[in-house]
């Protein structure tokens, strides 16, 4: 009899640990490494047209919290790296890509990326379960669409990310964002990946009239990314002395 209640006891401890493992992401996945500031600094402000730079302010990560102000701007913009993203409903470690958002982009968009990364860095939700939470809410209200037209700029000269799908790999595509809450490629004529402006934003999740994260996409010029390739060579070798893999071959799309 009591080596059935030892087996019991043993048994419900472990249904126990399995619960409360299962409830919180409890995977090495969910701990993202901290880039070092200067880098991080730098890679965010790239986003950045040059002039607009200096008076930004800039937003790092801080892996067992989430983002922080590092440096208050006086201009409205804002700066940061991205390192997860929530649509996927999967903790990456590996990507990496720099926004920038005009004031409203800033006052509309920054908080449901300061909330992913605090649900990531406290370790109590998994991914979907954060997937979840940013849904419900833009369905509730509590996330809304940008009041005006703005402009998020993404000009860095690289960035590790999804292409649309679930592969993650380096792209060297400096472009601009339009916010178009709502708006889809049907609407404009456009098709992902080309030259001309096309659409990114809701895969469907949010539905018509809650695609608030929806961007209308202006890729820049040859030339222009030739020259924003040239002026940050610096800025390229030392993510790629950080990361191998973030390394990139200026002459590809993507990599």
């Amino acid at each position: 009899m009591k080596r059935i209640k030892r087996s019991y006891e043993w048994f419900l401890a472990l249904l126990i640990t399995v619960a409360f493992t299962s409830f919180g992401q409890q995977s090495k996945d969910r701990k993202l490494d901290k880039m070092p500031v200067d880098l991080e600094t730098e890679f965010a402000l790239s986003a950045l047209p040059a002039h607009l730079r200096d008076q930004a302010t800039v937003y790092l990560l801080d892996p067992e919290k989430g983002y922080y102000i590092a440096r208050q701007g006086t201009n409205g913009f804002s700066a940061f790296v991205c390192r997860t993203e929530w649509e996927w409903a999967d903790f990456e470690s590996d990507t990496y890509a720099a926004i920038s958002y005009d004031a409203e982009g800033t006052k509309a968009y920054m908080p449901s990326f300061l909330d992913v990364a605090e649900m990531r860095a406290s370790g109590k939700y998994s991914p979907s379960q954060v997937k979840e939470r940013i849904v419900k809410r833009v369905k509730d209200g509590t996330y809304k669409a940008p009041s005006r037209a703005g402009i998020s700029y993404m000009l860095g000269p690289m960035m590790r990310s999804h292409p649309g799908t679930k592969e993650i790999v380096n792209m060297i595509m400096p472009h601009y964002m339009l916010y178009a809450p709502n708006v889809d490629n049907a609407d404009i004529g456009g098709t992902f990946g080309t030259h001309d402006p096309f659409v990114i934003g809701d895969d469907g999740t949010l539905g018509k009239g809650h695609a608030i994260f929806n961007y209308i996409i202006l890729p820049v010029g040859e030339m222009e990314k030739a020259r924003i390739i040239d002026e940050n060579k610096d800025l390229l070798r030392r993510l790629a002395e950080y990361k191998p893999y973030l390394k990139v071959e200026p002459g590809a799309s993507h990599h």
